[in-house]
């Protein structure tokens, strides 16, 4: 099978360096930056192509003769991206973390012959999968909660953390609106808001808040509450907070001795060198699933807890890596035809077949990235 993944990025990167390993798979990366593909094209058995996937007509040409394509540009383009990549009637394995509704392009994918997966990183993708996974195993759903975020090991003032994706992905996170389900009702609130403490095992106390990661469980899984919260050190929340409230996210423009800027462009031109995760900085991602429901009447629950840490022996990431990897397994698994529905599959879909939740929980375990299971 020939693969192409478009984006040679911090996440891009690690899934093409996976699937290379594997016998089965002719492997290109596709990229605008000259540089990034040189690191791969010199270390491992990967083509390189460098192209402008901003456009479309580059999109069509690039991924012209590959079988299968694995879309991970930034989230500014996703939607487009993926769009293309439907229309050119090729399957796709996609973890951009687009701001639009996945389901505007199911017919679409639907006429075309395509399986789309989308959002198939760790949250949304795993989160997804596990959360599905535990609530077809009950009769009724009560409450579903996701805690899940990717924090430098070394914290270091003023804002403890470092992002290991586009970081614009990360202002987004920070200004979207929440949408969650409390009580059987779709509820909306400000990213960021409801903070609350929590200990977790192996970390300590980290701060859990409001963030928009629901995606299409929020319409896809019936439970009674669901909700999503991104996880950072303690005291974070506020700084981002002050951030927006003052005006340093927007995008409208302004004008500064004759000059017109958008505050958002001034803003990243700040932070992101400062967010930056360089090479051989360690990571950890931290995630826990909780869902409590019904079988036979009696109360059950299942937990699902993720610690991972930075990969000494191959510089890969913590965040490239559950993110990355869970892309990869899904490729393997359309590979292997253990999942054949056309159409938009958002990852809970996957959740709904335990032959493809196992195919991917062991695919990951034997790449160090370990789910724990607690039943109660």
């Amino acid at each position: 099978m020939r693969i192409i993944v478009l984006g040679a990025g911090l996440v891009g990167g690690p899934i093409a360096i996976d699937l290379s390993k594997d016998k089965h798979f002719e492997v290109s990366v596709c990229d605008i930056s000259a540089q990034a593909l040189e690191r791969l094209s010199e270390n491992y058995n990967i083509d390189t192509v460098q192209n402008d996937l901003s456009a479309a007509d580059n999109i069509k040409r690039v991924i012209k003769n590959f079988d299968l394509v694995v879309s991970a540009v930034p989230g500014c383009m996703g939607f487009k991206t993926l769009k293309t990549i439907i229309e050119s009637g090729k399957n796709v394995v996609d973890i951009a973390f687009f701001p639009e509704e996945p389901f505007l392009l199911d017919d679409l994918a639907k006429e075309t012959g395509v399986t789309a997966i989308v959002d198939c990183g760790v949250a949304p993708g795993m989160s997804n999968i596990l959360t599905a996974y535990a609530a077809d195993k009950l009769d009724e759903v009560d409450t579903a909660i996701i805690y899940v975020g990717g924090l430098p090991q070394i914290r270091q003032w003023p804002y403890e953390y470092k992002a290991v994706f586009s970081p614009v992905d990360v202002i987004e996170e920070y200004t979207r609106p929440a949408h969650y389900i409390e009580n059987g009702h779709l509820v909306v609130r400000p990213a960021l808001s409801d903070r609350e403490l929590i200990n977790f095992r192996g970390i300590g106390t980290l701060e859990a808040f409001n963030s928009d990661g629901l995606r299409t469980m929020a319409k896809t899984i019936k439970a009674k509450n669901l909700k999503e919260k991104t996880l950072r050190y303690p005291g974070h929340a506020e700084k981002i907070s002050i951030l927006r409230h003052t005006g340093f996210f927007s995008k409208e423009k302004i004008e500064i001795d004759g000059h017109w800027i958008s505050p958002l462009e001034f803003t990243a031109k700040l932070l992101f060198p400062k967010w930056k995760l360089m090479p051989g900085e360690e990571d950890i991602t931290v995630m826990q699933i909780k869902v409590d429901g019904f079988k036979d009447k009696k109360e059950v629950s299942y937990t699902y807890d993720l610690l991972d840490r930075y990969d000494k022996s191959t510089g890969i990431h913590s965040m490239a890596r559950t993110t990355g990897y869970t892309a990869a397994m899904a490729a393997r698994m359309l590979y292997e035809k253990l999942y054949k529905k056309k159409g938009i599959s958002p990852p809970e879909y996957i959740g709904e077949h335990p032959e493809c939740v196992n195919f991917i929980l062991n695919g990951l375990r034997d790449r160090g990235v370990n789910y724990s299971e607690t039943v109660g």
